[in-house]
């Protein structure tokens, strides 16, 4: 990526060349990446995680925001490349079966005409890689994406805390699966961590990505609810062992939520799993993403810390609500040189 601006190409051509793909996002819909079969808990790996110097992190976090900018048409593609790997969002009090169908229209057609014109898009076809809703609407989800390869998340297990019995949370999994759904967002109870009851976390997930089938599990760790890094890592890689496909920060229901040194924690620990076991897993921060600028941001410590494969849809996910539309304010902004108001674009 280049450091320095590129004025007389934004001034000459608006178009844009989006980042090129091993995949094209939302060609295929199935999942394109071997899926982690899990390990047995090796609590002996564990304990060799638990060295975590958050100053360290903090400083390599620093150094990844402020060394790296990305401009001009540079920044258009990668804002076009971070809606490519949403997971477009609605989980409210007062979602209805509109609001949800609202939303995946929104998905199908995440930007204006006239400004995929504007980008010089053409046939490139660039959508979130999946909506995610609560399990009463994951039907009326997948009946209203149907035929487009967008994803279908379920958040799932008594989602935000994870505090109904195991049962009933598992039975929960089977009927989102049932309805359509081929990813599930579970949330794990916080309790095991800070008791460091790693075998009961281990069985728990492993039985929820038994119920999965052939759902892929996204494992949600509430790290805001967390303490530490070390409590963080820890769970990460014990979710990764009992066969997570991907680990995600937050609910977006905690006061904390997803953060750039606890994401370095979290890919450091993707990373040795992967040196450990030569599988893939992928990220999804998620609650408080809400501007382009962070954006980019996850996308520069995506590729510097786990390089070019974690900047597509099956190895990295946004949670987000609100993220498209300051996206869409920005693009906006690269092809007529003015910002617009919130209400000229469409909201999910």
């Amino acid at each position: 990526m280049s450091g320095k601006p590129r004025e007389a190409e934004m001034q000459s051509s608006a178009t844009v060349t989006p980042l090129p793909s091993r995949l094209a996002a939302n060609a295929a819909e199935t999942h394109a990446i071997a899926r982690n079969p899990g390990m047995a808990l090796d609590l002996g790996f564990l304990e060799s995680m638990r060295s975590i110097n958050r100053s360290a992190l903090e400083r390599r976090v620093g150094t990844l925001t402020k060394r790296r900018s990305i401009k001009a048409d540079n920044q258009a593609a990668w804002l076009l490349r971070s809606i490519s790997l949403m997971d477009l969002t609605t989980l409210n009090s007062n979602d209805t079966d509109e609001r949800v169908r609202r939303l995946c229209a929104k998905a199908l057609n995440p930007l204006r005409r006239d400004l995929v014109e504007a980008l010089g898009l053409g046939e490139v076809v660039i959508r979130p890689a999946a909506v995610c809703v609560y399990h009463p609407f994951v039907a009326t989800a997948v009946e209203a994406v149907k035929g487009s390869g967008i994803h279908v998340a379920a958040v799932s297990t008594a989602f935000p805390h994870g505090l109904a019995p195991l049962s009933t949370r598992l039975a929960e999994i089977e009927a989102s699966v049932a309805d359509g759904a081929d990813e599930i967002d579970v949330v794990i109870p916080r309790g095991l961590v800070f008791g460091a009851r790693w075998q009961e976390l281990y069985d728990e997930i492993k039985q929820m990505r038994a119920a999965c089938g052939e759902a892929h599990l996204k494992v949600i760790l509430g790290t805001g609810d967390l303490a530490t890094l070390r409590n963080v890592t820890l769970a990460s890689m014990v979710a990764m062992m009992a066969g997570a496909d991907f680990i995600k920060t937050s609910t977006g229901k905690e006061s904390v939520n997803a953060t750039l040194p606890v994401g370095l924690a979290m890919v450091r620990a993707i990373r040795a799993y992967h040196e450990q076991t030569g599988y893939l897993i992928g990220f999804k921060p998620a609650g408080g993403i809400s501007t382009a600028k962070v954006s980019l941001d996850w996308l520069i410590l995506m590729k510097e810390e786990l390089g070019r494969p974690w900047l597509e849809p099956e190895l990295f996910r946004f949670g987000a609500s609100s993220l498209l539309t300051d996206i869409e304010r920005q693009l906006e902004h690269h092809v007529s040189g003015r910002y617009s108001a919130n209400h000229r674009h469409a909201m999910a």
